[in-house]
């Protein structure tokens, strides 16, 4: 059999992978992307996607509740899960199928198969009808992660879960323990606490979100707490008992195993990169703790193989993997490429209140020898939070107090991922406070409220 030959040949077409090929195609290559579950990957099928839609009907539904505060009447309010899972699988499908007719339009062959790489530059698809041999100067390993499982914690679909099972429950949780609070363990904490399952949520750290800036940890756990949740952090889950209808865990806490039932567990406790069978060791790719170890270019040290998205390690960010996708394939093509700094890569959680961050923590900043000014304006300060009924929030800013570089910016508060954007264009425009304070943010938005924490930081806050 003939092998077929292509200019650049995209193993796995998540995020970062379908991005990279329609990329590579735009700038003239022949390109083929393979694919052994569903185009879009892991965030448009059962990640990202559809949890934020899962999450909206959560929300929806916590507004319902609230009617009488806007003068309103909802009387009877209920929900039906299997509906609501029905609506989150309706628009990761839409989404799927537009990444077929995104291939088609640009050309791309796709191959659903296994795919491994026997030899530099050569891909094997095993697929349905048999095999395919495909030959490219260039590939990309996009092959993106999935759930850790801990030993003892393994998901069985009834009573544990993975985030899969979570995104199609098999029955509504009464009582829930989520492993993990990191942004999949809280997004699926906040959903089903907000249906009305008693969820108690176990953190290894000593915060929630741990990721996050430590004054964004807190406010988020009281908001949590606030809402129902128990919150247990510097905590781990030894093992679970699995009997009949019942859960028993062993939660180690403060030098003590206290022991407590739940009828439905989802773990949550990070990833592994889908780094087996592709025979990346013989081609002497260096593989540290699941991850591909690529330098800022997405380079293996192999030549003519880059490694994109949650393959090449953290952050694990859609936006991340595609973002290094346009970046290699316009390397490949000779054009001038920028590498992606992690810590311009915002990041964001979709649980109530939202999260989202961008930069260095105070803590961060202060570790690596900044001298800082620091930010802060309350939701409760600002008009249209209030017009919204949404006063809960916080927005946090930090600078160089000897150059006025915006280092870092953490929120919380609703639409707070759609707002943190403005700080993102703002890194990568290298603005200072002095850009930041003489920009006018249109009135009445909760955008202003991120020119009142710049101001904060320099002593000139107005509404406070």
């Amino acid at each position: 059999m003939a092998a077929k030959s292509f200019d650049l040949i995209v193993i796995g077409a998540g995020p970062g992978g379908y991005v990279a090929a329609i990329r590579a195609a735009q700038l003239g290559m022949k390109v083929a992307i393979v694919e052994r579950e569903h185009l879009g990957g892991i965030c448009l099928n059962w990640g990202c996607i559809p949890t934020k839609a899962m999450l909206r009907s959560s929300e929806v539904f916590h507004l319902m509740h609230r009617a009488k505060e806007f003068g309103l009447k909802a009387d009877g309010i209920g929900y039906d899960l299997d509906a609501v899972v029905k609506r989150s699988r309706k628009v990761a499908g839409q989404l799927s199928g537009g990444i077929g007719h995104l291939m088609k339009k640009n050309k791309v062959t796709v191959f659903m198969g296994e795919a491994t790489i026997p030899a530099k530059g050569k891909v094997s698809v095993k697929t349905d009808k048999g095999g395919e041999e495909l030959t490219a100067k260039n590939i990309v390993l996009a092959t993106g992660a999935r759930a850790r499982e801990l030993p003892g914690l393994e998901a069985d679909g009834k009573l544990v879960w993975t985030y899969k099972h979570a995104l199609q429950p098999a029955h509504m949780p009464k009582k829930l323990l989520v492993i993990g609070s990191g942004a999949i363990g809280i997004e699926f904490a906040s959903f089903y606490n907000t249906l009305g399952a008693d969820t108690t949520v176990v953190e290894v750290m000593d915060r929630v979100l741990p990721v996050e800036d430590a004054e964004i940890s807190a406010f988020a756990k009281k908001s949590f707490e606030k809402q129902g949740m128990k919150i247990m952090q510097k905590a781990m889950v030894k093992k679970l008992d699995r009997k009949g209808d019942t859960v028993t865990a062993h939660i180690e806490v403060g030098g003590k195993v206290e022991t407590m039932d739940f009828d439905t567990v989802i773990s949550a406790v990070g990833i592994v990169g889908n780094v087996e069978g592709l025979g990346l060791e013989e081609l002497g790719v260096k593989i540290d703790r699941t991850h591909v170890i690529t330098d800022e270019y997405c380079r293996t040290g192999v030549d003519g193989l880059y490694a994109i998205g949650d393959i090449a390690g953290a952050p694990w960010l859609a936006h991340k993997a595609s973002h290094e996708g346009v970046m290699v394939a316009d390397l490949i093509a000779g054009k001038h490429a920028h590498p992606v700094k992690p810590e311009s890569i915002a990041g964001c959680t979709y649980c109530h209140p939202q999260v989202a961050s961008v930069g260095y923590t105070e803590a961060k900043a202060k570790e690596l020898g900044y001298e800082i000014k620091v930010g802060r304006f309350p939701f409760i300060g600002n008009g249209k939070a209030i017009a919204l009924g949404e006063e809960n929030g916080l927005i946090k800013t930090i600078f160089d107090a000897k150059t006025g570089e915006l280092l870092g910016a953490h929120m919380i508060g609703a639409e707070v991922t759609e707002l943190i954007q403005g700080y993102v264009v703002g890194r990568q425009l290298e603005t200072t406070e002095e850009d930041l304070m003489n920009t006018v943010f249109p009135h009445p938005t909760l955008s202003e409220m991120m020119h009142e924490s710049v101001l904060d930081a320099y002593d000139r806050v107005i509404h406070m």
